[in-house]
Protein backbone atom coordinates (compact mmCIF):
# COMPACT_ATOMS: atom_id res chain seq x y z
CA UNK A 1 0.00 0.00 0.00
CA UNK A 2 2.87 2.58 0.93
CA UNK A 3 4.74 1.35 -2.15
CA UNK A 4 1.44 2.75 -4.42
CA UNK A 5 0.65 5.61 -2.55
CA UNK A 6 4.48 6.25 -3.48
CA UNK A 7 4.20 5.75 -7.40
CA UNK A 8 1.19 8.15 -7.36
CA UNK A 9 2.99 10.76 -5.97
CA UNK A 10 5.77 10.69 -8.20
CA UNK A 11 2.90 10.45 -10.93
CA UNK A 12 1.43 13.55 -10.38
CA UNK A 13 5.24 15.47 -9.11
CA UNK A 14 6.23 14.57 -12.30
CA UNK A 15 3.09 16.26 -13.88
CA UNK A 16 3.71 19.37 -12.06
CA UNK A 17 7.41 19.39 -13.24
CA UNK A 18 5.85 19.07 -17.03
CA UNK A 19 3.42 21.57 -16.98
CA UNK A 20 6.46 23.89 -15.49
CA UNK A 21 8.64 23.05 -17.95
CA UNK A 22 5.79 23.63 -20.45
CA UNK A 23 5.08 27.43 -19.22
CA UNK A 24 8.37 28.28 -19.88
CA UNK A 25 8.71 27.54 -23.60
CA UNK A 26 5.94 28.35 -26.26
CA UNK A 27 7.12 25.09 -27.84
CA UNK A 28 6.73 23.17 -24.87
CA UNK A 29 4.61 19.53 -25.34
CA UNK A 30 3.16 17.87 -22.17
CA UNK A 31 2.00 14.21 -22.17
CA UNK A 32 -1.60 13.05 -21.26
CA UNK A 33 -1.42 10.44 -19.08
CA UNK A 34 -4.85 8.15 -19.53
CA UNK A 35 -7.95 9.10 -20.54
CA UNK A 36 -8.75 12.42 -20.87
CA UNK A 37 -11.39 13.33 -18.08
CA UNK A 38 -14.83 15.62 -18.36
CA UNK A 39 -13.67 19.41 -18.43
CA UNK A 40 -14.84 21.45 -16.23
CA UNK A 41 -18.40 23.02 -15.95
CA UNK A 42 -17.28 26.08 -16.07
CA UNK A 43 -14.98 28.08 -18.07
CA UNK A 44 -10.95 27.20 -17.35
CA UNK A 45 -9.59 30.93 -18.35
CA UNK A 46 -12.76 33.75 -17.27
CA UNK A 47 -12.27 37.46 -17.79
CA UNK A 48 -13.60 40.29 -15.17
CA UNK A 49 -16.15 41.81 -16.59
CA UNK A 50 -17.46 39.11 -18.12
CA UNK A 51 -17.98 39.36 -21.68
CA UNK A 52 -20.13 41.47 -23.44
CA UNK A 53 -20.29 43.76 -20.60
CA UNK A 54 -21.30 47.52 -21.06
CA UNK A 55 -20.41 50.54 -18.93
CA UNK A 56 -17.51 49.35 -16.94
CA UNK A 57 -15.91 51.38 -14.71
CA UNK A 58 -12.23 51.79 -15.92
CA UNK A 59 -10.96 51.73 -12.41
CA UNK A 60 -12.86 48.34 -11.22
CA UNK A 61 -11.55 45.10 -11.28
CA UNK A 62 -9.96 43.96 -14.36
CA UNK A 63 -8.99 40.85 -14.44
CA UNK A 64 -7.84 37.48 -16.89
CA UNK A 65 -7.77 34.70 -14.22
CA UNK A 66 -7.59 30.28 -14.85
CA UNK A 67 -9.27 28.42 -12.57
CA UNK A 68 -7.31 26.04 -13.53
CA UNK A 69 -3.36 25.12 -14.34
CA UNK A 70 -2.04 28.60 -15.83
CA UNK A 71 -1.91 31.35 -18.53
CA UNK A 72 0.48 30.93 -21.41
CA UNK A 73 -0.54 34.36 -23.21
CA UNK A 74 -2.76 36.96 -22.40
CA UNK A 75 -3.51 40.24 -24.76
CA UNK A 76 -5.38 43.11 -24.31
CA UNK A 77 -6.18 45.55 -26.99
CA UNK A 78 -8.50 48.84 -27.70
CA UNK A 79 -11.08 49.00 -31.11
CA UNK A 80 -8.61 50.60 -32.78
CA UNK A 81 -5.84 47.51 -31.95
CA UNK A 82 -3.56 50.06 -28.84
CA UNK A 83 -2.39 46.87 -27.04
CA UNK A 84 -2.43 47.35 -23.24
CA UNK A 85 0.28 46.45 -20.80
CA UNK A 86 -0.57 44.61 -17.89
CA UNK A 87 1.29 41.72 -15.92
CA UNK A 88 0.99 38.42 -14.25
CA UNK A 89 0.64 37.02 -11.12
CA UNK A 90 4.06 35.40 -9.86
CA UNK A 91 2.13 31.46 -10.33
CA UNK A 92 0.98 32.96 -13.77
CA UNK A 93 -2.98 32.74 -12.40
CA UNK A 94 -3.80 35.86 -12.93
CA UNK A 95 -3.42 39.05 -15.26
CA UNK A 96 -4.00 42.21 -14.79
CA UNK A 97 -3.79 45.80 -16.57
CA UNK A 98 -0.81 47.87 -15.37
CA UNK A 99 -2.48 51.14 -15.20
CA UNK A 100 -6.20 52.48 -15.66
CA UNK A 101 -8.54 52.06 -19.17
CA UNK A 102 -9.82 54.57 -20.71
CA UNK A 103 -13.50 55.50 -20.80
CA UNK A 104 -15.11 55.06 -23.86
CA UNK A 105 -13.52 52.10 -24.87
CA UNK A 106 -14.18 48.55 -26.23
CA UNK A 107 -11.74 46.43 -24.93
CA UNK A 108 -10.91 42.66 -26.70
CA UNK A 109 -9.55 39.95 -24.52
CA UNK A 110 -7.41 37.17 -26.25
CA UNK A 111 -5.91 34.40 -23.84
CA UNK A 112 -4.81 31.17 -23.35
CA UNK A 113 -3.23 28.41 -21.25
CA UNK A 114 -1.94 25.24 -19.94
CA UNK A 115 -3.84 22.98 -17.35
CA UNK A 116 -2.22 19.65 -16.30
CA UNK A 117 -4.61 17.94 -18.71
CA UNK A 118 -2.96 19.85 -21.68
CA UNK A 119 -3.36 23.64 -23.28
CA UNK A 120 -6.63 25.83 -22.85
CA UNK A 121 -8.35 28.39 -24.36
CA UNK A 122 -7.81 30.19 -27.20
CA UNK A 123 -10.64 32.20 -24.93
CA UNK A 124 -12.08 35.87 -26.45
CA UNK A 125 -13.76 38.21 -24.62
CA UNK A 126 -14.82 41.96 -24.82
CA UNK A 127 -16.55 44.55 -23.11
CA UNK A 128 -16.91 48.79 -23.27
CA UNK A 129 -15.94 51.20 -20.61
CA UNK A 130 -18.13 54.30 -19.60
CA UNK A 131 -19.17 56.86 -21.53
CA UNK A 132 -19.34 60.22 -19.83
CA UNK A 133 -21.86 62.59 -20.80
CA UNK A 134 -18.78 64.76 -19.79
CA UNK A 135 -15.23 65.26 -18.03
CA UNK A 136 -13.76 67.62 -15.41
CA UNK A 137 -10.03 68.20 -15.41
CA UNK A 138 -8.87 69.67 -11.66
CA UNK A 139 -6.17 72.05 -10.79
CA UNK A 140 -4.29 72.31 -7.57
CA UNK A 141 -3.55 76.35 -7.13
CA UNK A 142 -2.49 79.08 -5.25
CA UNK A 143 -5.40 81.83 -4.07
CA UNK A 144 -3.68 83.42 -6.53
CA UNK A 145 -4.38 80.88 -9.71
CA UNK A 146 -0.89 79.66 -9.63
CA UNK A 147 -0.07 75.80 -9.86
CA UNK A 148 1.30 74.73 -6.54
CA UNK A 149 4.60 73.82 -7.39
CA UNK A 150 5.78 70.16 -6.83
CA UNK A 151 8.67 70.55 -4.06
CA UNK A 152 7.67 74.34 -3.50
CA UNK A 153 8.04 76.16 -0.45
CA UNK A 154 4.80 78.59 0.45
CA UNK A 155 4.04 80.46 3.47
CA UNK A 156 2.30 79.96 6.88
CA UNK A 157 -1.61 81.61 5.19
CA UNK A 158 -1.24 79.34 2.24
CA UNK A 159 -4.50 77.94 1.26
CA UNK A 160 -5.18 75.13 -1.07
CA UNK A 161 -7.37 75.65 -3.74
CA UNK A 162 -8.36 72.77 -5.90
CA UNK A 163 -9.99 74.19 -9.16
CA UNK A 164 -12.65 72.92 -11.32
CA UNK A 165 -13.13 73.65 -14.94
CA UNK A 166 -16.47 72.62 -14.71
CA UNK A 167 -19.12 72.94 -12.63
CA UNK A 168 -19.40 70.45 -9.77
CA UNK A 169 -23.09 68.87 -9.13
CA UNK A 170 -21.67 66.69 -6.32
CA UNK A 171 -19.60 68.68 -4.25
CA UNK A 172 -19.61 65.65 -1.91
CA UNK A 173 -18.34 62.99 -4.37
CA UNK A 174 -15.58 65.70 -5.39
CA UNK A 175 -14.73 66.21 -1.92
CA UNK A 176 -14.54 62.27 -1.32
CA UNK A 177 -11.84 62.21 -3.97
CA UNK A 178 -9.57 65.18 -2.50
CA UNK A 179 -7.19 64.64 0.26
CA UNK A 180 -4.48 66.28 1.96
CA UNK A 181 -1.94 64.70 4.06
CA UNK A 182 0.82 66.71 6.07
CA UNK A 183 3.89 65.69 8.09
CA UNK A 184 3.56 66.75 11.24
CA UNK A 185 -0.19 66.34 11.09
CA UNK A 186 -1.97 69.51 10.91
CA UNK A 187 -6.17 69.51 11.23
CA UNK A 188 -7.45 71.24 8.27
CA UNK A 189 -10.98 71.37 6.13
CA UNK A 190 -12.42 72.30 3.01
CA UNK A 191 -14.71 74.81 2.43
CA UNK A 192 -16.35 75.09 -0.99
CA UNK A 193 -16.32 78.95 -2.99
CA UNK A 194 -18.52 78.10 -5.41
CA UNK A 195 -19.29 75.50 -7.68
CA UNK A 196 -16.07 75.67 -9.09
CA UNK A 197 -13.55 76.07 -6.26
CA UNK A 198 -12.84 74.38 -2.69
CA UNK A 199 -10.45 75.75 -0.46
CA UNK A 200 -8.24 74.10 2.28
CA UNK A 201 -6.93 75.55 5.46
CA UNK A 202 -5.93 74.83 8.49
CA UNK A 203 -7.65 76.65 11.76
CA UNK A 204 -4.46 78.37 12.10
CA UNK A 205 -1.63 79.51 10.48
CA UNK A 206 0.66 76.32 9.31
CA UNK A 207 3.30 75.50 11.26
CA UNK A 208 6.85 76.44 10.17
CA UNK A 209 8.42 73.22 7.63
CA UNK A 210 5.14 71.29 7.14
CA UNK A 211 5.43 69.10 4.39
CA UNK A 212 2.20 68.81 2.56
CA UNK A 213 0.81 66.46 0.15
CA UNK A 214 -2.44 67.39 -2.05
CA UNK A 215 -4.28 64.25 -4.22
CA UNK A 216 -7.44 64.69 -6.09
CA UNK A 217 -8.01 61.11 -7.24
CA UNK A 218 -11.00 61.88 -9.27
CA UNK A 219 -10.70 59.54 -12.34
CA UNK A 220 -13.13 57.36 -12.57
CA UNK A 221 -15.53 59.30 -10.00
CA UNK A 222 -19.08 60.40 -11.52
CA UNK A 223 -19.35 63.68 -9.93
CA UNK A 224 -23.05 64.56 -10.40
CA UNK A 225 -25.40 64.35 -13.50
CA UNK A 226 -22.91 62.14 -15.84
CA UNK A 227 -19.84 64.48 -15.07
CA UNK A 228 -16.34 62.58 -14.71
CA UNK A 229 -13.04 63.21 -13.59
CA UNK A 230 -10.55 63.48 -16.59
CA UNK A 231 -7.48 62.57 -14.88
CA UNK A 232 -6.10 62.35 -11.22
CA UNK A 233 -3.40 64.91 -9.77
CA UNK A 234 -1.23 65.49 -7.04
CA UNK A 235 1.67 67.82 -5.86
CA UNK A 236 3.76 67.89 -3.02
CA UNK A 237 4.99 71.18 -1.00
CA UNK A 238 6.62 72.41 1.98
CA UNK A 239 5.91 75.42 4.20
CA UNK A 240 8.59 77.78 4.77
CA UNK A 241 9.38 79.77 8.31
CA UNK A 242 6.42 81.79 9.38
CA UNK A 243 6.51 85.56 7.59
CA UNK A 244 3.73 88.12 9.03
CA UNK A 245 3.74 91.30 8.35
CA UNK A 246 1.19 93.66 10.06
CA UNK A 247 0.02 96.86 8.86
CA UNK A 248 -1.48 99.41 11.65
CA UNK A 249 -3.29 102.25 10.45
CA UNK A 250 -2.68 103.75 14.14
CA UNK A 251 0.58 104.03 13.60
CA UNK A 252 0.61 104.05 9.66
CA UNK A 253 3.71 101.67 9.92
CA UNK A 254 3.81 97.73 8.48
CA UNK A 255 5.79 95.63 10.90
CA UNK A 256 7.19 92.75 9.53
CA UNK A 257 8.27 89.70 11.82
CA UNK A 258 10.11 86.57 10.80
CA UNK A 259 9.36 83.45 12.71
CA UNK A 260 7.73 85.96 15.35
CA UNK A 261 10.78 88.32 15.77
CA UNK A 262 10.31 91.87 14.33
CA UNK A 263 13.22 92.24 11.74
CA UNK A 264 11.71 95.24 9.79
CA UNK A 265 9.50 98.07 10.17
CA UNK A 266 8.36 100.00 6.96
CA UNK A 267 6.13 103.47 6.90
CA UNK A 268 3.11 103.32 4.22
CA UNK A 269 0.17 105.00 3.32
CA UNK A 270 -3.26 103.15 2.79
CA UNK A 271 -6.45 103.98 1.54
CA UNK A 272 -7.55 107.72 1.69
CA UNK A 273 -10.76 106.52 2.41
CA UNK A 274 -14.52 107.65 0.72
CA UNK A 275 -16.03 106.67 -2.15
CA UNK A 276 -17.18 106.98 -5.62
CA UNK A 277 -20.61 106.40 -7.52
CA UNK A 278 -19.77 105.23 -10.87
CA UNK A 279 -22.81 104.33 -12.75
CA UNK A 280 -24.86 101.84 -10.08
CA UNK A 281 -21.41 100.71 -8.96
CA UNK A 282 -20.02 102.16 -5.16
CA UNK A 283 -16.06 102.14 -5.40
CA UNK A 284 -14.35 102.27 -1.83
CA UNK A 285 -10.77 103.62 -1.54
CA UNK A 286 -10.41 102.33 1.82
CA UNK A 287 -7.96 99.49 2.02
CA UNK A 288 -10.28 97.00 4.06
CA UNK A 289 -9.25 95.23 7.29
CA UNK A 290 -8.70 91.56 6.93
CA UNK A 291 -5.76 88.91 7.02
CA UNK A 292 -4.29 88.82 3.53
CA UNK A 293 -1.41 86.78 2.11
CA UNK A 294 0.98 87.20 -0.97
CA UNK A 295 -0.65 85.97 -4.22
CA UNK A 296 2.14 87.22 -6.68
CA UNK A 297 4.36 90.14 -7.52
CA UNK A 298 5.65 92.12 -10.31
CA UNK A 299 8.12 94.70 -11.54
CA UNK A 300 6.49 96.61 -13.14
CA UNK A 301 3.22 96.26 -13.14
CA UNK A 302 0.65 98.31 -15.00
CA UNK A 303 -2.34 99.75 -12.74
CA UNK A 304 -5.02 100.42 -14.29
CA UNK A 305 -8.02 101.85 -11.95
CA UNK A 306 -10.45 100.82 -14.69
CA UNK A 307 -9.92 96.90 -14.04
CA UNK A 308 -12.02 97.79 -11.01
CA UNK A 309 -14.61 99.85 -12.44
CA UNK A 310 -12.89 103.57 -11.98
CA UNK A 311 -12.50 104.97 -15.38
CA UNK A 312 -9.05 106.45 -16.21
CA UNK A 313 -10.40 109.63 -17.33
CA UNK A 314 -12.26 110.07 -14.22
CA UNK A 315 -10.80 112.74 -11.71
CA UNK A 316 -9.45 109.42 -9.72
CA UNK A 317 -8.42 107.06 -12.44
CA UNK A 318 -5.01 105.88 -13.14
CA UNK A 319 -3.14 103.68 -15.27
CA UNK A 320 0.71 103.55 -14.96
CA UNK A 321 3.74 101.46 -14.19
CA UNK A 322 4.38 100.58 -10.84
CA UNK A 323 8.02 99.20 -9.35
CA UNK A 324 8.18 96.35 -6.93
CA UNK A 325 4.63 95.58 -6.45
CA UNK A 326 3.57 92.59 -4.35
CA UNK A 327 -0.46 91.68 -4.85
CA UNK A 328 -2.74 90.65 -1.67
CA UNK A 329 -6.12 90.96 -3.02
CA UNK A 330 -8.36 89.82 -5.96
CA UNK A 331 -9.01 93.40 -6.49
CA UNK A 332 -5.65 94.75 -7.26
CA UNK A 333 -4.11 95.61 -3.47
CA UNK A 334 -0.28 95.54 -3.55
CA UNK A 335 2.56 96.76 -1.18
CA UNK A 336 4.07 98.86 -4.01
CA UNK A 337 6.84 101.88 -4.37
CA UNK A 338 5.06 104.88 -5.10
CA UNK A 339 8.13 107.24 -4.31
CA UNK A 340 5.34 110.52 -4.75
CA UNK A 341 3.80 109.49 -1.50
CA UNK A 342 6.86 109.06 0.58
CA UNK A 343 5.94 112.74 2.74
CA UNK A 344 2.39 110.81 3.11
CA UNK A 345 3.91 107.60 4.37
CA UNK A 346 3.99 107.00 8.20
CA UNK A 347 1.49 109.75 8.87
CA UNK A 348 -1.54 109.92 6.56
CA UNK A 349 -3.60 108.16 3.94
CA UNK A 350 -3.43 108.77 0.16
CA UNK A 351 -3.76 105.94 -1.88
CA UNK A 352 -6.55 104.35 -3.91
CA UNK A 353 -6.13 101.12 -0.91
CA UNK A 354 -2.65 99.99 -2.13
CA UNK A 355 0.30 100.11 0.59
CA UNK A 356 2.50 102.35 -0.47
CA UNK A 357 6.28 102.31 0.39
CA UNK A 358 9.20 103.73 -0.50
CA UNK A 359 11.87 101.95 -2.95
CA UNK A 360 14.21 100.41 -0.91
CA UNK A 361 11.09 99.02 1.18
CA UNK A 362 9.10 97.89 -1.28
CA UNK A 363 11.96 96.20 -3.32
CA UNK A 364 13.12 94.66 -0.21
CA UNK A 365 9.60 93.07 0.89
CA UNK A 366 9.64 91.74 -2.80
CA UNK A 367 12.04 90.03 -2.30
CA UNK A 368 11.88 88.42 1.27
CA UNK A 369 8.41 87.53 0.52
CA UNK A 370 6.99 84.06 -0.73
CA UNK A 371 3.28 83.09 -2.10
CA UNK A 372 1.14 82.42 1.26
CA UNK A 373 2.76 84.39 3.33
CA UNK A 374 0.56 87.27 5.44
CA UNK A 375 -0.44 90.37 5.54
CA UNK A 376 -2.60 91.97 8.54
CA UNK A 377 -4.51 94.67 8.03
CA UNK A 378 -5.78 96.74 11.19
CA UNK A 379 -7.44 99.31 12.17
CA UNK A 380 -9.00 100.19 8.57
CA UNK A 381 -12.13 102.42 8.22
CA UNK A 382 -14.77 101.37 5.66
CA UNK A 383 -15.92 98.15 4.49
CA UNK A 384 -13.67 94.97 5.62
CA UNK A 385 -11.92 92.82 3.57
CA UNK A 386 -14.45 89.98 1.77
CA UNK A 387 -14.29 86.39 1.42
CA UNK A 388 -14.30 86.25 -1.89
CA UNK A 389 -10.92 88.71 -2.54
CA UNK A 390 -8.72 86.80 -0.79
CA UNK A 391 -10.06 86.68 2.63
CA UNK A 392 -10.20 82.77 3.49
CA UNK A 393 -8.43 83.64 7.07
CA UNK A 394 -11.32 86.39 7.79
CA UNK A 395 -13.64 83.42 7.91
CA UNK A 396 -14.46 81.95 11.47
CA UNK A 397 -13.56 78.16 12.26
CA UNK A 398 -16.78 76.99 12.56
CA UNK A 399 -18.14 78.55 9.34
CA UNK A 400 -14.97 77.47 7.73
CA UNK A 401 -16.03 73.69 8.61
CA UNK A 402 -19.78 74.35 7.47
CA UNK A 403 -18.30 75.13 4.01
CA UNK A 404 -17.39 71.44 3.76
CA UNK A 405 -20.07 69.68 1.38
CA UNK A 406 -19.17 66.37 3.67
CA UNK A 407 -20.36 68.32 7.20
Amino acid sequence: MSGRRCRFGIAVACALVMLSAACSSSSGTVSKPGPATPGPATPVIAVTPGNGSKNVDPLGKIEVSASDGILTDVSMVNEQGKPVEGILTPDRTAWKPSGPLGYDHTYTVDAKGLSITGPTGPFKASFATITPSNQTKLYLTTTGGQTLAEGGTYGVGTVIVAHFDEDIPDRAAAEKRLTVTTDPPVQGSWYWMDDRNAHWRPEKYWPSNTKVTVQANIYGAELGNGLYGQEDTKTTFKIGPSHVAIADDSTHQVQVFEDGKLIRTMPTSMGRGGSEQIGNKTIYFNTPAGVYTVMDKGNPVIMDSSTYGLPVNDRLGYKEAINWATRISGDGIYLHQLDSTVWAQGSSNTSHGCLNLNGENAKWFFDWSMPGDVVEIHGTTGPPQQSWNNGDWTIPWAEWQAGSALR
